[in-house]
């Protein structure tokens, strides 16, 4: 049995509307999501009320708070930015299945080295990359990220202001201007 098998046996297929939110900072929340339609971003809020963008989450991802799954709460909320379609498993049938199955395990094994791989690129690009480089980089990997996300979500992202992102923009299509003069 695969992960895909599993979630189609054991999962539960759950939709939400727009804005909705699959769950919020500091709650419980044992559950895996395959995002099977739509687009959800995972954020924090800070004690002052500001808003951070850990990620942006597509078809295909799959998503569920380490620490809730650890018996914690989840640190962060997860909305959905368009209508979002998801197969919520609980970890416990993943967790179970997987000492039961070497195949399986070794798959769970390969996702989540991936995701530790995408957090190690995120903090490197916001620990040690200038914002602009940031930005073309994120146009690189989704480049009609504008068809999805608002410009104020996309400069929260980035870890800057909508007026440093305009900014931004406006100098990167310079720079393209120039570059393809």
């Amino acid at each position: 049995m695969n992960l895909n098998a599993l979630m189609d046996e054991f999962g539960t297929a759950q939709s939400f509307e727009k804005s909705a939110h699959i769950f919020m900072q500091e709650q419980t929340n044992n559950n895996i999501y395959f995002i099977r339609s739509g687009i959800l971003k995972a954020y924090y809020i800070n004690t002052d009320g500001k808003e951070f963008i850990k990620s942006f989450i597509f078809v295909n991802d799959i998503i569920g708070s380490m620490q809730a799954l650890q018996g914690g709460l989840t640190s962060y909320n997860l909305q959905c930015i368009k209508a979002t379609q998801v197969t919520k498993l609980a970890y416990k049938h993943i967790r179970d299945r997987c000492k039961e199955n070497i195949s399986l395990a070794n798959e769970v094994i390969e996702l989540l080295s991936a995701l530790a791989i995408k957090k190690e690129r995120r903090e490197f690009e916001l620990l040690c990359l200038p914002a602009e480089q940031r930005y073309l980089q994120l146009l690189k990997k989704i480049p009609n990220i504008y068809d999805y996300v608002t410009q104020n979500d996309i400069a929260r992202y980035l870890g800057i202001t909508p007026v440093a992102l305009s900014r931004i923009k406006h100098n990167s299509s310079i720079e393209a201007l120039t570059i393809h003069s």
